[in-house]
């Protein structure tokens, strides 16, 4: 009985961690977008707590393979509570959307075990109705379209190198964690700003695949960054979205007025 009682402070410890996570997720609501011609996503949408006539960035986040389905749950699991921590939300308030691809597709129908890869010639249904989804949020909710971000791990990291290398100005800025894209096609990047992410002992995602990207827009003339964990394998990105100086360097980004 003693020895409960002195184990109880860490316990209750885990039990508030573990609720104030919980309470975050539960700020994301759950919707499903449907387009012209009745096709469904789900997603998890965060609205800040913001009142008047202030207009705010809105975060793109693209979940990796092993949060796919249909239960509009999953997606949530990895790396985006840190969004949403009440820290962040105060210094950075933002809308935050959480697509969730389906069990059968990926953001980016590519083989992410190979050193390289050729963008599709089409953009994936997937992420077709993702640039939809966001266009009709923009429009609904008072969202800064100078300062729509994109982000995503593992599969989602291909998936934003994707969406960038197709709408280069659409983004104010990217940060691709673990993922990879056309090298061929880097010269699209170079004026979008970029903080690419990739653990050095990563045995999923070859880490050359960020590696190359960011060394072929630099030769194209861009300066993006690029962090490099030495001793972090594939799932480095509660390491990348618990950095301060990340979220300081994000919200300061902005693309011309469309």
């Amino acid at each position: 009985m003693k020895k409960w009682i002195r184990f109880l402070p860490f316990y209750l410890a885990i039990i508030m961690v573990s609720c104030s996570e919980a309470q975050q997720l539960q700020g994301f609501q759950k919707h499903l977008y449907i387009n012209s011609l009745n096709d469904s996503l789900p997603y998890r949408f965060f609205i800040p707590d913001h009142s008047g006539e202030l207009k705010l960035p809105l975060i793109l986040f693209l979940h990796g393979s092993g949060e796919r389905g249909s239960d509009n749950e999953k997606q949530v699991s990895n790396g985006v509570k840190n969004f949403v921590t009440t820290e962040n939300q105060k210094n950075h308030p933002s809308f935050v959307v959480v697509p969730q691809c389906p069990a059968n597709a990926r953001w980016v129908d590519v083989d992410f075990r190979q050193p390289y890869s050729r963008q599709p010639a089409e953009i994936s249904k997937p992420l077709s109705m993702v640039m939809s989804l966001i266009d009709s949020l923009a429009d609904q909710y008072p969202v800064d379209k100078q300062r729509i971000y994109i982000t995503g791990l593992s599969m989602g990291g291909f998936g934003a190198w994707d969406l960038i290398e197709r709408y280069p100005a659409y983004f104010a800025a990217a940060v691709p964690v673990c993922g990879g894209g056309d090298e061929l096609l880097a010269g699209r990047l170079v004026k979008i700003p970029i903080w690419a992410f990739h653990g050095k002992q990563d045995n999923v995602v070859m880490p050359s695949r960020s590696e190359n990207m960011i060394n072929a827009i630099r030769k194209a003339g861009g300066q993006p960054l690029y962090t490099a964990y030495p001793d972090l394998g594939h799932a480095c990105w509660e390491e990348t979205y618990s950095d301060p100086e990340l979220f300081q360097w994000l919200f300061k980004q902005t693309t011309p007025l469309r």
